[in-house]
């Protein structure tokens, strides 16, 4: 079992940077793909970026923007937010699992989830 906490959320303004973290407890993450995926009310949840072995992946709607780095030493994740957009607001969520390539962006391919963190980003 991983347990996984986020935390960073807030209010900021268009065009400010916030950096999310999500740290890990449990067995280690060592094993595991990880990603951050974000929900606004009345949508699905929507993957921002990810991690799987060697390779990053961004969702088009961040890509130039935002960045996740894995720290192994610590057993957690980040997600660095710049320029930031009010449509970027929505509860993030950091999750680990085994996708395969296919899969990177797929919800259903992680087996472990933070309680997310709202970020509301006012124009």
């Amino acid at each position: 079992q991983v347990q996984l906490v986020e935390s960073g959320g807030g209010l900021v303004q268009a065009g400010d940077s916030l950096r999310l973290s999500c740290a890990a407890s449990g067995n280690s993450l060592d094993s595991y793909s990880v990603a951050w995926f974000r929900q606004s009310p009345g949508k699905e949840r929507e993957f921002v970026t990810g991690i799987k072995g060697g390779s990053t992946y961004y969702a088009d709607s961040v890509k130039g923007r935002f960045s996740i780095v894995r720290d192994r030493t610590v057993g957690a994740i980040y997600l660095q937010m710049n320029s930031l957009r009010s449509e970027d607001t929505a509860v993030y969520y950091c999750a680990a699992g085994r996708p395969i390539t296919s899969t990177i962006r797929t919800t259903g391919a992680y087996y472990y989830w933070g309680q997310g963190t709202q970020v509301t980003v006012s124009s």
